[in-house]
């Protein structure tokens, strides 16, 4: 069968996998204010809804835990197509929900798909891509995320006007059974096209397929080469890392507890714990409510304006995470997603009234203050323009890059486990948040950006133009002196430099049957 050789076009195909995130994610935003919602499901508020929004990371949490299991028994792109079919399952029963417990059943089995993806969609496409681009190809996965957002919101804004429109008392389900039914053709397309692309080449050496895992580095690297002096570089690097490993004779649970890779794993449960803990999701999840507390009347126009944001803003990041670095994009980002938050919150606070409406999502509102209202807006566009361009490819590249191959899937998928756990935890308990503590909910999101600049400052180390096989010595120092600067070198570099010295050598040296 033909494969796929060019590394951009693998990695795009995979990030589709972040497209079903994204679709997840703004799966509710954009129906809670429909009265087809609204009237079907009895006006669900408070821990309610947040027990129906937070279906869908349960789920992923339980995905993300098996993912690992999967990927490396049976192969990264074998998981993310099984994770294609289980999506399409919980769409169906989402589309097809006739009351609040099948909703809730539906979105768990989706949300199991999204974990499985979430976890190995980076795995594979670090583990396909050169070190050069490596950030680059991993970032399209984030913004995948962001499309997948921007679509499906779109879809749900525009098929909020069927029967009448959104505030029509008697509004039909179509308003909220079309776009539930939509996300089943991006895991379709997933799935046909994921047989075009080739098994990751340090999956096939963990396997002992060596000739395939060379024949796939060839083609990825080397324009089918198999004497080019990169691919030769990259798989010896890949042999002896693999070599050592089993010297190890320990078990790849055991290795995650081995203190070199431990603090690796700290390290990356705790990037995407705080990946959730910005408040980028609550933006993303609940902005109908935000808006709604700023005294926008009709929310879901300039709600969509976040999402076009978040996708154009991720370009920048794409185009740059591999010559600016991982490091100073989170701490960047950090800083100012506190400031934005702590803006926020103080407007609502010095300017905002009690709500006693019990219909009413939000207790806390904005009358009569437009211009207020107008900063609350701004900062919440460039709260998202700021994770857009920093922690939102970031908390997908760091991880999937700091790993030893042998505990790779199982590293990745704890992270991954952390945030689905976060992203739970949050969808459900934001709803109820903003209708008992309203204005001092940013506050704590505020407060958690702060902390995570700090933990990134000391434990955060620079990956940027380093291989997989690597990372050891990235990560040999001390856990908490990142900030010192180390040599940036690669030693991938000085592999190839000395094999292409010894084919030169070669080609200058005449044979003994030409003396």
């Amino acid at each position: 069968m033909w494969r796929i050789s060019n590394v951009y076009g693998i990695c795009f195909i995979a990030s589709i996998g972040g497209g079903l995130f994204g679709f997840d994610i703004s799966s509710m935003s954009g129906v809670l204010g429909t009265q087809a919602y609204i009237r079907y499901f009895d006006n669900p508020l408070g821990y309610r809804q947040g027990g129906i929004s937070a279906a869908m990371p349960a789920g992923s949490f339980a995905g993300s835990a098996s993912s690992s299991f999967i990927a490396d028994r049976f192969s990264r792109r074998t998981c993310l197509q099984i994770a294609c079919i289980i999506w399409t399952i919980g769409a169906i029963i989402q589309a097809a929900s006739i009351n609040v417990g099948m909703l809730v059943a539906g979105r768990i089995i989706a949300g199991f798909s999204v974990g499985m993806a979430s976890s190995m969609v980076p795995v594979y496409q670090s583990e396909i891509a050169p070190k050069e681009i490596r950030g680059r190809v991993v970032s399209l996965q984030q913004w995948a995320i962001t499309w997948g957002i921007l679509i499906q919101y779109f879809i749900q804004y525009g098929s909020s006007f069927v029967c009448g429109g959104a505030k029509n008392p008697n509004q039909c389900t179509s308003a909220f059974r079309i776009p539930w039914a939509v996300q089943i053709f991006p895991a379709v397309i997933l799935f046909v096209l994921l047989f075009f692309c080739p098994y990751s080449p340090r999956w096939l050496a963990s396997q002992d397929r060596w000739e395939e895992a060379k024949q796939v580095l060839a083609d990825l690297h080397g324009n089918g080469d198999l004497n080019n002096a990169k691919v030769a570089a990259e798989y010896i690097e890949i042999e002896e890392a693999i070599r050592f490993e089993r010297e190890q004779q320990t078990t790849p649970w055991q290795d995650l507890m081995a203190p070199k890779i431990r603090k690796r794993v700290i390290l990356g449960i705790a990037i995407q714990a705080w990946s959730q803990l910005t408040g980028m999701n609550v933006l993303m999840y609940y902005i109908v409510y935000v808006f709604q507390g700023a005294g926008v009347t009709d929310p879901l126009l300039p709600a969509s304006i976040q999402y076009v944001i978040n996708v154009l803003l991720t370009l920048p990041a794409i185009l740059f995470i591999d010559r600016i670095g991982r490091r100073p994009l989170l701490l960047a980002g950090s800083f100012f997603m506190m400031t934005f938050l702590f803006i926020t919150g103080s407007v609502q606070a010095a300017y905002g009234q009690r709500n006693d409406d019990p219909e009413s999502a939000t207790t806390w509102v904005m009358v009569n203050h437009e211009t207020q209202a107008r900063v609350v807006i701004a900062c919440s566009y460039l709260f998202v323009a700021t994770f857009a361009t920093t922690w939102g490819p970031c908390s997908w590249t760091y991880p999937a890059e700091i790993f030893p191959m042998r505990v790779r899937a199982k590293a990745v998928s704890l992270s991954t486990m952390s945030n689905w756990l976060w992203n739970c935890v949050l969808a459900f308990a934001v709803p109820p948040l903003l209708r008992s503590i309203n204005w001092k909910m940013y506050f704590i999101f505020a407060s958690f950006n702060g902390a995570a600049l700090i933990h990134m400052f000391f434990t955060a180390e620079e990956t940027k133009g380093r291989t997989l096989e690597e990372m050891d010595d990235v990560f040999s120092g001390s856990w908490w002196k990142a900030w010192k600067k180390k040599d940036a070198s690669s030693r991938l570099d000085r592999q190839i430099a000395e094999i292409k010295g010894v084919a030169e050598h070669d080609e200058h040296v005449p044979s003994k049957a030409t003396q």
